[in-house]
C-alpha cells in the first residue's frame, strides 16, 4: 500500500482506485490505508469518499515489511475479482469465540451444519442477501459484527431518511455546503458489508433507495448530488435485521423478496449457562420463552437481558437483580414474570426495583474526600 502511494506522490487515490490496482479487497485496502494515516505515513483528505496521498514518511514505510497481529486482517482477503466460494472442505471452521470490533466476544452457533459466521461469509461470497429475524436481544447484530469486521451499520427507525442511507449536504467548517456520502455509498464504493438494523421500522419509500444496489443493476443514482451514479464494488453485501412483534415493524413483500435467505435467531440458553448466568434465572427465561411460543405472553428475557441480570447481580446483589428483571418486563406480562421468578427462586414476593424511604444521614455513605478534618480552621 505504502509502495503504491510512494510511486504516485502527486496523486490522491481512493480506496477503490487502490483496490483495483492491488487486486485486494476494499476492506483490506481500507484498513491498511487507515493504519498508514494513524502512523503518520500517509495523508487522508476528502469530505465524501476518503482519498489518500503520500507524504514525507511514505517512502520509508514502503521499505519496511509489517506483519499485522492475528485478528487484524480484513475479512475479504481474497482478490476483488475472485468472488467464488471456497470448497467446503477447505474453508476454516470458526468454532471458538470471535472478538468483535468493540472488544466483546461472540460465541458462534450452528447454522446449516456450519458455524454461523462461516455460513454468513459463504452467503456473502455468493452474493446472497440475508435477513435475520427474532426478538430484540438475541444476538442478531452481534453475529453480523463477528462475521464481517468491515461492517457498516444503519440503525433504522421511523425517522430514517434517504439521506441517512445515501448522504446529504452538510455545512463545511469554512462555510458553504459539501455533500457527505452516507453508509450505503461508502459500503458500495469500498466493497464492504452493510447491516440495515431494524429494517422493518424504516419507511418502504426510504428502503426503495437501497433496492437497485441489491439487484442485478448493482448501482444507485444519487439524485441529490448531480445525479451521480454509484456502482457497487466486489465485496459489497447487504444484511438486514428484523424484530417481529416490535410496534411499527412491517415486513413488506418488497423487502422480504430482496433477501433470498431468512434466518430466525433465538436466545441460546445453553450459552447463557456456559457464561455462568444464574441457572435459576436461565430456567425462568426458558419457561417464559415457551409461553411466548404458545402465545400466552409477549415477552421473555433474551440473552441481552440475562447478561444484564448477571452484571446487575454482581453490583447490587441477587434480590435487586431479580427485582430489576421483573421491572423491565412489559406491564402486561409483569405478574407472570414475577410468578415465574418466585417459583424458581423460592422467595415469597418480588416487585420491580423501586426507591424506598429516605435514609437517615448517618446511613448515607459520603463520597471520598468529603470529610472535613476536625482541626481545620482552628487558630494557631
Amino acid at each position: 500500500m505504502a509502495r503504491l502511494l510512494a510511486d504516485r506522490p502527486a496523486d490522491k487515490l481512493t480506496i477503490g482506485d487502490m483496490a483495483r490496482q492491488l487486486g485486494h479487497s476494499h476492506g483490506a485496502v481500507r484498513n491498511a490505508s487507515l493504519t498508514l494515516v494513524r502512523r503518520g505515513e500517509a495523508d487522508q483528505s476528502g469530505t465524501g469518499q476518503p482519498e489518500f496521498r503520500a507524504n514525507a514518511k511514505t517512502a520509508a514505510a514502503a521499505q519496511a515489511a509489517v506483519i499485522s497481529p492475528p485478528g487484524t486482517h480484513a475479512p475479504r482477503a481474497q482478490a476483488a475479482t475472485a468472488r467464488t466460494a471456497a470448497p467446503a472442505a477447505a474453508a476454516p471452521r470458526q468454532t471458538g469465540p470471535i472478538r468483535r470490533a468493540g472488544g466483546q466476544l461472540y460465541h458462534p452457533r450452528e447454522l446449516a451444519d456450519l458455524p454461523d459466521v462461516e455460513a454468513l461469509n459463504r452467503l456473502r461470497d455468493a452474493d446472497v442477501p440475508v435477513l435475520l429475524y427474532g426478538p430484540p436481544g438475541t444476538g442478531k447484530t452481534s453475529l453480523v459484527e463477528a462475521a464481517f469486521p468491515d461492517l457498516l451499520t444503519v440503525a433504522g427507525d421511523g425517522d430514517t431518511t434517504v439521506g441517512d442511507l445515501i448522504g446529504e449536504y452538510t455545512q463545511a467548517d469554512g462555510g458553504g455546503y459539501v455533500f457527505q456520502y452516507g453508509p450505503l455509498v461508502t459500503a458500495m464504493t469500498e466493497g464492504r458489508a452493510l447491516l440495515i438494523d431494524d429494517a422493518t421500522l424504516i419507511s418502504p419509500k426510504v428502503l426503495a433507495a437501497l433496492y437497485p444496489a441489491m439487484d442485478g443493476r448493482r448501482q444507485i443514482q444519487v439524485k441529490a448530488h448531480k445525479g451521480e451514479i454509484i456502482k457497487a464494488e466486489p465485496g459489497f453485501y447487504v444484511v438486514a435485521g428484523h424484530n417481529p412483534g416490535v410496534h411499527g415493524a412491517v415486513l413488506t413483500e418488497a423487502l422480504s423478496s430482496r433477501f433470498s435467505v431468512q434466518i430466525q435467531i433465538g436466545t441460546d440458553y445453553d450459552l447463557a449457562l456456559a457464561l455462568k448466568i444464574d441457572a435459576r434465572v436461565v430456567r425462568v427465561a426458558r419457561h417464559l420463552s415457551r409461553q411466548v411460543d404458545l402465545g400466552q405472553l409477549s415477552w421473555a428475557p433474551q440473552l441481552r437481558e440475562l447478561l444484564s441480570y448477571q452484571k446487575t447481580e454482581a453490583v447490587l446483589g441477587t434480590n435487586a437483580a431479580l427485582a430489576n428483571l421483573v421491572g423491565i418486563a412489559p406491564l402486561e406480562d409483569r405478574d407472570a414474570v414475577a410468578d415465574a421468578v418466585i417459583k424458581a427462586v423460592g422467595v415469597k414476593k418480588i416487585a420491580p426495583l423501586t426507591l424506598g424511604k429516605q435514609l437517615p444521614a448517618s446511613a448515607v455513605r459520603k463520597p471520598p474526600g468529603s470529610t472535613v478534618s476536625a482541626h481545620r480552621g482552628r487558630s494557631r
